[in-house]
């Protein structure tokens, strides 16, 4: 093959190459990602977030399709997340870690809400010991807060009831339940609309009421994931104060995952929503406001997915512009050691040259001498101070007293040397 035809075979494998570049961004740029968001119940606050990130999302990223998924809580969610069924998940801070998954946010406090029946006699928490309790579904968030709570307390199993939500409400508004527990955000329009009912209803139904959790400092100390938290007075009604007064409670935060196969870009792309658009998220659902950054790299032990932490990165220095002055003081002492280092090695290089210099003026002394000579035993010495020469040459390349390079420019006139003995030394045997 000629010089002309590998050279149109070169450039022919380089479009082809860069074409397929081409090609796989624009293929990759129009894919359309269909992710699944598994959240709770279609009552519940994480389906309306839900519903409210998908439709932000699909705004600003048309090929992020976000199908938001009913389940029965923070359990189903990972439990959807670890076999795909479902790519995105909301559920509770105080849920097991688990490898499948990845954190991405921390979205609002999530509230412990205790209601009970005021004509039940409850006054405390430890009033609950005997009581019928009703909570949402073993798979949800609020049964498995509630699990060390009634260990704390000393509530037996016996006691609870898994209900669905609605089916809650109806069991405590008829008084079969004495108690509802639930961890909802403050505010929820479900609640709300449970207690103005037992406000305006009081002629047929038992009224109901908030109560405190007290002992958040001893249950921090086994459950470190609570947050110490309040439902303030008037929550759920201002012009006869619901609740009267403000309620002492605990709090988890609401955390969002994703599974950790999920692509990195689409896992920034739907960060940057949650941070960048977040007053688009708070227009469609108002609790979104408190969506913060994470304060480290992990999320209650989480491991953050790649996507979501080049997001939160991105305004942090470089490690470039972060350590300037300790590199640029290492760079200037690293300049003004191989300074230092290179004047050394040219003051050796000076000395070994200057050696070899005085040994290549003595040999052509010494040729000089050889070709004056009319006399054999003058001859004879002269050869003696040759190889003595040679002979201090060799030692000193050994000794690094001379280099290598200045060894070879010394072995020519020494070569001539030599030659110009013999010729004079033949040219005396020959004279009469």
């Amino acid at each position: 093959m000629n010089r002309g035809h590998l050279t149109f075979a070169l450039l022919f494998v380089s479009l082809l190459t860069a074409g397929g570049f081409a090609v796989s961004l624009v293929r990759e740029h129009r894919q359309v990602h269909v992710l699944k968001l598994a959240t709770a119940s279609p009552s519940g606050e994480y389906y309306r977030f839900g519903q409210a990130l998908a439709k932000v999302v699909a705004r600003h990223y048309p090929q992020i399709q976000i199908e938001v998924v009913a389940t029965e809580g923070s359990s189903q969610n990972l439990a959807l997340i670890k076999t795909d069924s479902a790519q995105l998940a909301f559920i509770q801070g105080d849920t097991s870690v688990q490898e499948s998954a990845q954190a991405v946010a921390l979205l609002f406090p999530e509230v412990a809400h205790v209601v009970v029946n005021t004509q039940s006699g409850i006054e405390t928490m430890a009033d609950l010991q005997g009581k019928q309790i009703v909570l949402p579904p073993k798979g949800s968030g609020s049964y498995q807060l509630f699990m060390p709570i009634a260990q704390h307390y000393g509530i037996q199993a016996a006691q609870l009831q898994p209900l669905s939500t609605t089916e809650a409400y109806s069991q405590l508004r008829s008084g079969k339940a004495d108690v509802f527990f639930q961890v909802i955000r403050p505010g929820s329009t479900a609640v709300r609309q449970l207690l103005r009912w037992s406000t305006t209803d009081r002629r047929s139904s038992p009224t109901l009421r908030l109560l405190p959790i007290e002992q958040i400092d001893a249950l921090r100390l086994t459950y470190p994931y609570l947050e110490e938290a309040s439902i303030p007075q008037g929550t759920y009604g201002g012009a006869q104060p619901v609740p009267a007064q403000t309620v002492k409670t605990v709090a988890v935060r609401a955390l969002f995952v994703a599974r950790r196969q999920v692509s990195e870009e689409v896992m920034y792309a739907i960060t940057r929503v949650l941070q960048d658009r977040k007053m688009e998220l708070v227009a469609a659902y108002p609790p979104a406001f408190t969506i913060e950054p994470p304060p480290s790299q992990g999320i209650l032990g989480w491991p953050m997915h790649p996507g979501a932490e080049r997001y939160y990165n991105k305004n942090q220095p470089t490690f470039w512009v972060q350590y300037a002055e300790p590199l640029g003081l290492l760079l200037s002492l690293g300049v003004l050691v191989a300074s230092s280092l290179w004047q050394l090695r040219l003051r050796l290089v000076g000395r070994q040259k200057n050696r070899a210099d005085m040994y290549n003026l003595q040999l052509l002394e010494l040729i000089e001498v050889i070709q004056n000579t009319l006399d054999l035993e003058e001859l004879n010495q002269a050869r003696q101070r040759l190889f003595a020469i040679l002979q201090a040459v060799v030692i000193d390349l050994d000794k690094d007293r001379i280099s290598p390079e200045s060894f070879q420019s010394f072995t020519l006139p020494w070569e001539l040397a030599i030659a110009t003995l013999r010729h004079q030394e033949t040219l005396l045997l020959k004279t009469p």
